[in-house]
């Protein structure tokens, strides 16, 4: 049986070949009657487009590439959903894949994404391995890391700035009068997100006064369980801390299910802050304080982003695009007690 090609649509459809491939590649351009009747014909002929065959002739692919550290949890999944609904409706078609906390293996990633020839390449925060760097360097296909922000970044980015994540949640704990405050983080190497909270919130506890007890400076991965786990043991005893501060929202979640084991109220004994606010922070009991990252605009304006460098003739494009947090008060943290005893 002989495969439908484009000019077989073209006929059953009733236009030219050329149409059909406008259809394809830029169906915005095409009136919507006629791009309907293309649409049916492909359809009703099974005709699919030899993506390798255009790649191999220099042409564009419409697939773009995205790497994220997981899928196995909420952190990325609004901004992965963002960004994808973004660049497909600009008729891209997103490869999605998670390495997993492990930047030798976004390397491995990555070399397989710009094998298969796409057209732009995404991936999340500012660490990676040299040979990531090398090949893009040698690539030099449109390339954007979005989720993070510097001003100095030597990557294009669309994202928020993690140190001033960090540095909102320390000043809620410090405003609230807590000295004595615990961090629960993951392990802040090749995590530059990590990092620069935790480098910023200690930077402002130490010009509060604060001394961080060594003690209760718990490192565990993104997990609700795990993070459970090392906050039980943490909080277990008399000299605890009266307020601990979450790399993000799914730690701060399994502290203040510790809490809850524990028989310790949240907040009057103790109050937690997270990072993120993920869905289901707000429906938490308490419900979560925490800083706001705003994944679905970071989505939308990476995808916005990439799609613009994909449209531009140099391979130079480079955009620094900040997204603003904001502090979201709830029910999770409260007034140091030793500032309301009489």
């Amino acid at each position: 049986m002989i495969k439908p090609d484009i000019v077989f649509v073209a006929k059953l459809a009733g236009v030219s070949p050329a149409t059909v491939s406008r259809v394809m590649n830029h169906p915005d351009l095409v009136h919507p009657a006629t791009r309907r009747k293309v649409e049916l014909a492909v359809e009703k002929s099974g005709y699919i487009r030899n993506r390798a065959a255009q790649a191999m002739h220099g042409r564009r692919s419409a697939t773009i590439g995205l790497v994220v550290p997981t899928v196995a949890n909420t952190i990325f999944a609004e901004v992965v959903q963002a960004f994808n609904d973004t660049v497909s409706a600009q008729g891209f078609t997103l490869l999605l894949a998670s390495h997993g906390y492990d930047l030798d293996s976004e390397y491995r990633l990555v070399r397989k994404l710009l094998e298969h020839r796409v057209d732009a390449l995404a991936v999340v925060g500012l660490d990676h391995s040299a040979g990531t760097f090398r090949l893009i360097a040698e690539q030099r296909v449109p390339l954007l890391a979005l989720w993070n922000y510097l001003a100095d970044s030597p990557l294009p980015c669309v994202g928020v700035d993690n140190r001033e994540a960090g540095r909102l949640a320390a000043e809620h704990l410090v405003a609230l009068g807590h000295r004595r405050i615990g961090m629960v983080f993951p392990a802040t190497f090749d995590n530059d997100r990590a990092r620069d909270r935790k480098t910023a919130a200690t930077a402002v506890f130490r010009a509060a006064g604060i001394a961080l007890q060594e003690r209760w400076q718990v490192e565990v991965p993104y997990s609700i369980a795990q993070a459970k786990a090392a906050c039980l043991d943490l909080l277990a005893g008399e000299d605890r801390p009266s307020a601990l501060l979450c790399a993000n929202d799914v730690i701060a979640q399994g502290a203040i299910y510790a809490a809850a084991r524990l028989g310790i109220a949240v907040p009057a004994s103790l109050s937690v802050i997270g990072i993120g606010d993920f869905a289901g922070s707000a429906q938490m009991e308490p419900a979560l304080t925490t800083v706001r990252i705003p994944a679905q605009q970071v989505g939308i304006a990476a995808g916005q982003a990439i799609v613009t460098a994909i449209g531009r003739p140099d391979a130079d494009f480079m955009i620094r695009s900040r997204v603003e947090l904001e502090l979201i008060m709830r029910a999770s943290t409260g007034i140091a007690a030793e500032m309301i005893r009489p």
